[in-house]
């Protein structure tokens, strides 16, 4: 065996630096740009019973994806609720058949003095589960008055939104579009948006969550799920 021949063939160490150098390069590049995952739709309702602090079962709720408030005999009336409008309080979808699909402070939702805030889909065909169907294109709604902040197209919500006033800002992600301009002054139930799976999302759904003077609170003892 000629020893000489091969190692004329043996592969320069600098290329096997400059190779590995790369590949750690396009690993590093492709895992930055996705940025972390704040949400997550997975259609299993049991998800919902891992909530922190407000724990409740899975919820049902109107057609929001087939039937606008007014039509639907299902509202959960948020327009005329009774708390302080200044106060964000209900389901942002008004209806009763509202999913929560991923809890308070788990999962995604970790840190939640971060990330914290619920995931909402519709159940579409009332098997009691979540599904893309009645989800995508939910009309969704202003759970307090404030002023609209657009944020399109951000990392890692997609197309989101604000609500603020003095103490409260409330927070819609992943939205299909918007229904509201940057600016624009609204009241609890006014129509805002339509729900989507824009941003580092993995099926239509709401991701949504609430600051109270700046600290990160559980939605769901904002009455976010009926």
């Amino acid at each position: 065996m000629d020893f000489n021949r091969l190692s004329e063939h043996r592969v320069p160490p600098w290329l096997v630096i400059g190779i590995a150098v790369v590949t750690l390069w396009f690993m590093f590049a492709g895992s930055s740009a996705s940025g972390p995952v704040i949400s997550g739709w997975s259609g299993d309702t049991s998800m919902a019973q891992n909530a922190v602090g407000g724990t409740k079962a899975p919820q049902q709720a109107a057609l929001s994806g087939l039937f606008s408030k007014q039509n639907s005999p299902q509202s959960t009336g948020l327009a005329s609720d009774p708390h302080a409008q200044d106060t964000p309080w209900g389901n942002p979808t008004d209806t009763t058949r509202a999913v929560m699909t991923q809890g308070y402070g788990v999962g995604s939702h970790t840190p939640a003095a971060v990330w914290g805030g619920i995931d909402i889909a519709v159940d579409g065909d009332g098997d009691g589960n979540a599904d893309p169907g009645g989800s995508m294109g939910a009309p969704l709604y202003a759970t307090m008055s404030g002023v609209i902040e657009l944020d399109p197209n951000s990392v890692p919500a997609g197309n989101h939104l604000w609500i603020k006033n003095e103490h409260f800002k409330v927070g819609y992600g992943h939205l299909k579009e918007f229904a509201v301009q940057d600016g624009q002054t609204v009241q609890r139930g006014d129509l805002i948006a339509y729900m989507g799976s824009t941003g580092n999302s993995s099926g239509p759904h709401l991701h949504y969550h609430i600051w109270q003077d700046g600290t990160n609170v559980n939605p769901l003892d904002f009455g976010a799920m009926p």
